[in-house]
Parts: C-alpha cells; sequence; structure tokens
C-alpha cells in the first residue's frame, strides 16, 4: 500500500481539475498545467479532491501510483503558489543583471555570460549576487538553476561560484607550506 498513493490531493479554492483519459489538466490562478499518466493508474475528480488508484498489484503499478499522485500535487501547487529557486553568487566581480529576455552574468571569465531565459520561467535579481527563478513548472525551475549554476559551481577551496540560497558547501585546506 503506497502511503503516498493513497492520500487524495485537495484542489483549493479557485483550482479546478479536470480528466480526459489518462490527461489530467489543472486550472488555477497561475494559468493551466497537464500530466499524461500511463495506464497503471487510474485518476478520478471526487468532491474537490483528486484521487489515483493502481490498476492491479503488479510492481509496475504499484510504482506508479505514488508517482501519479506526487505529479497531480505538484500541478495543482504549481497553478497555486508556483515554484521558486533561489540562488546566490559569491566572489569578487561576481555578478548577475536582467536584460530583457536574457541573463547577463560576470563570473570571472574574460567574457560576459549571456543566457537567454526560457519560456514559463521568470528570472528576477533583487540584487547583483541573487537570482531568483520561478514558474509553474517544477522540473522546468529546478533545470533552469541548475543551468545557471553550471556555469561556474561553487569550489571548496576559496567558496567562489553560484549557490542555491542555504546550500553548504564543505570547505577544503589549501596547500601548506
Amino acid at each position: 500500500m503506497s502511503r503516498i498513493g493513497k492520500r487524495p490531493v485537495e484542489l483549493p479554492s479557485g483550482v479546478t481539475a479536470s480528466v480526459s483519459g489518462q490527461t489530467v489538466e489543472v486550472k488555477g490562478p497561475k494559468g493551466a498545467r497537464s500530466f499524461t499518466a500511463t495506464d497503471d493508474v487510474t485518476i478520478a475528480v471526487e468532491d474537490s479532491a483528486v484521487t489515483v488508484t493502481p490498476r492491479g498489484s503488479s510492481k509496475r503499478a504499484r510504482q506508479q501510483w505514488g508517482m501519479s499522485r506526487t505529479m497531480v500535487a505538484n500541478l495543482v501547487q504549481g497553478v497555486t503558489d508556483g515554484f521558486k529557486r533561489e540562488l546566490e553568487i559569491q566572489g569578487v566581480g561576481y555578478r548577475a543583471q536582467m536584460q530583457g529576455n536574457t541573463l547577463k552574468l560576470n563570473l570571472g571569465y574574460s567574457h560576459e555570460v549571456n543566457f537567454d531565459v526560457p519560456q514559463g520561467v521568470t528570472v528576477t535579481c533583487p540584487k547583483q549576487t541573487e537570482i531568483v527563478v520561478e514558474g509553474t513548472d517544477q522540473q522546468l525551475v529546478g533545470q533552469v538553476a541548475a543551468n545557471i549554476r553550471e556555469w561556474r559551481a561553487p569550489e571548496p577551496y576559496k567558496g567562489k561560484g553560484i549557490r542555491y540560497k542555504g546550500e553548504y558547501i564543505f570547505r577544503k585546506e589549501g596547500k601548506k607550506k
């Protein structure tokens, strides 16, 4: 029995869900999102909740049960609150700024890094050393944040680079004479 899968996904006020075949579409104040489940689960909208049940007791059906329920819950959270990843930049002269739909990063290279922000995600820079990535799709928000971080991942000796807010970087001791 899946502990996650057996709990229904509650729909807050202002959010509607509809099921057609194996596709769930959720509409809310921040937009509409959809997810297509596999044939191993059955999805139903009852009262103001979405329930996911497995078809059969095969291992794959049980695996898809919890995953499908979590995907529906992420759709609901995305259209109500949205998802957010915050990045910090540390290093002398390292800075970021938005210019139109392009994030311009100075990361100690001989050139400026231009990162084009994909559709469905908004990137803001409240300070020169902070980047906030927001959107309704959790996977896309996380991927964009990871792509930005990839330009200069934090290094363990001085701690310079782009890190997630609150991320701990294990520091190493340098060479001794």
